[in-house]
């Protein structure tokens, strides 16, 4: 049975890291803040698919208290990547795998670095969660994960390290998708990410507010349309209607305040290199331009800077 290092307890490595306890995995949590009451108290989980609670949890406050793991799953933001080159060899067993559960374009570099002998997985999430409190989770909406194994010489197609992860997963109940391109499906993710991340964040809307408003709508659309061109002359087409498909998931799900908008509430830094900056220079570099990305793109870099 494979060992779980979570790194980042929060809305998506709680959440997920959690699902893998309650499964009956061997799963440890690097927490910061919150270790003294996950030691006390442990991890709640509330969910429409059934609140639980963890009564006890392996919690760390270092990662050199932390047992060498199979699996280490990165789940805290890419704004934190700096630090995967002290920690990732300290919790990861020799020629183990890397989850990157992150936000962007090519979060997997760092994590790919740190640990070069390892396997590193994508993984994108689609996930309404966020934190409640110390220890607390509040999952809203969704929870699939779609899987690819990565590298930086292009698609891998679908390997047994792939395979292994996603099975331990949707035996804790997650939806597994399994991709055969990890540079595709990043570009898949950030049709939805680059529109409701930023907006939500420069407006201080939820996801309906915005798909509610016409002129709002119409932005969106025309920021996906923007992506998916972008992703087309960096060699990763998508299907004609995956626009509307996307509007669409995202006018039935629940109300919703995308990692950016909560980053900007707490004054802490935003993901907008991963989810931005990268993805310009890639279109910028296949001859391309995405001016609604672009300004959306200028107008967060103020945003922040003012912070």
């Amino acid at each position: 049975m494979a060992s779980y290092a979570i790194l980042g307890t929060g809305a998506v490595g709680g959440y997920y890291g959690g699902l893998l306890q309650k499964a009956g995995r061997d799963v440890h949590f690097l927490v910061r803040s919150d270790f003294d009451h996950l030691k006390a108290h442990g991890l709640r989980v509330d969910s429409p698919r059934g609140d639980f609670t963890l009564e006890k949890v392996n919690a760390y406050a270092g990662p050199e208290a932390m047992p060498r793991c199979d699996v280490a799953v990165v789940a805290w933001k890419s704004t934190e990547n700096a630090h995967l080159a002290e920690v990732l060899p300290k919790v990861l067993k020799p020629a183990g795998t890397v989850l990157v559960l992150q936000n962007g374009l090519d979060p997997e570099r760092e994590a790919s670095a740190a640990v070069p002998e390892a396997e590193i997985l994508s993984g994108l999430c689609f996930l309404c969660s966020r934190k409640a409190g110390p220890g607390w989770i509040r999952h809203l909406d969704y929870g699939a994960i779609t899987l690819a194994a990565y590298s930086a010489k292009g698609p891998q197609g679908v390997t047994p390290g792939m395979r292994a992860v996603g099975d331990d997963l949707l035996a804790a109940g997650v939806e597994i998708r399994l991709h055969e391109n990890w540079r595709a499906a990043r570009w898949r993710k950030l049709v939805w990410n680059i529109p409701f991340n930023g907006l939500c964040a420069l407006l201080s809307a939820d996801t309906a507010q915005l798909l509610r408003d016409p002129p709002m709508r119409a932005q969106v659309a025309g920021l996906m349309d923007e992506v998916i061109a972008g992703a087309k002359l960096c060699g990763c087409p998508m299907p004609d209607n995956f626009r509307d498909r996307m509007l669409k998931d995202t006018d039935v799900m629940a109300p919703y305040e995308p990692s950016m908008k909560l980053d900007r509430d707490g004054r802490r830094p935003m993901e907008l290199e991963a989810i931005y900056g990268r993805p310009l220079r890639e279109i910028a570099e296949a001859g391309g331009s995405a001016p609604l990305i672009e300004a959306l793109y200028a107008q967060l870099l103020l945003l922040e800077r003012g912070t």
